[in-house]
């Protein structure tokens, strides 16, 4: 099964793709096909205006990416009380409807206060639900992401570590019982 990791920031080198990276082994310790899509890695060209009426071809790997999942497990940070921007400009980027047209999504937030990114988990939940995406109601949400990462990078905290691999295995059922959209 492939699960599309949406990394919800453009920020380099941000905790938002260390814990992606994270959830990457997780799936691919559960035997899946985790592909990630990193918002930093945008092209440029998608920020014109002239994207609105026709997507750059660069932006292709995004957009199939998203298509070809059979699940899409995002994970955002909290910016001044809401999602990243670029986050929501990609969602408005992709085809519509079919980019989450009955497709299975998960969500985890990270932030470095206190409710780990809760705020924009709900309005992605109201996102993707208008778009008509079956979502997985086990969120995991890591407040005060700094301290819960090793020197390796990955998180060293078990009982954070142990809530992600619990939410990657009950979404990839979840995306089994609702019938992958490919």
């Amino acid at each position: 099964m492939k699960i599309a990791l949406l990394a919800g920031t453009n920020r380099p080198g941000s905790n938002t793709r260390k814990v992606v990276a994270q959830l990457e082994t997780i799936y691919a310790d559960l035997g899946h096909t985790p592909v990630v899509v990193d918002l930093a890695q945008l092209p440029a060209e998608i920020f014109l205006p002239s994207s609105y009426a026709e997507k750059p071809a660069s932006f292709a790997p995004f957009n199939d990416a998203i298509l070809a999942a059979d699940g899409i497990h995002v994970v955002t940070p909290e910016y001044n009380g809401g999602m990243p921007g670029v986050l929501k400009y990609f969602i408005d980027m992709l085809k519509f409807p079919e980019s989450f047209e009955r497709r299975p999504v998960a969500f985890t937030g990270i932030a470095a206060g206190v409710w780990g990114a809760l705020r924009p988990v709900e309005q992605l939940q109201a996102i993707f639900g208008y778009r008509n995406a079956y979502i997985y109601p086990e969120r995991v949400f890591i407040p005060a992401v700094h301290g819960h990462f090793g020197a390796d990078g990955g998180i060293s905290t078990p009982e954070m570590l142990a809530r992600l691999k619990s939410q990657a295995a009950g979404f990839a059922v979840f995306v089994q019982a609702v019938g992958p959209k490919n």
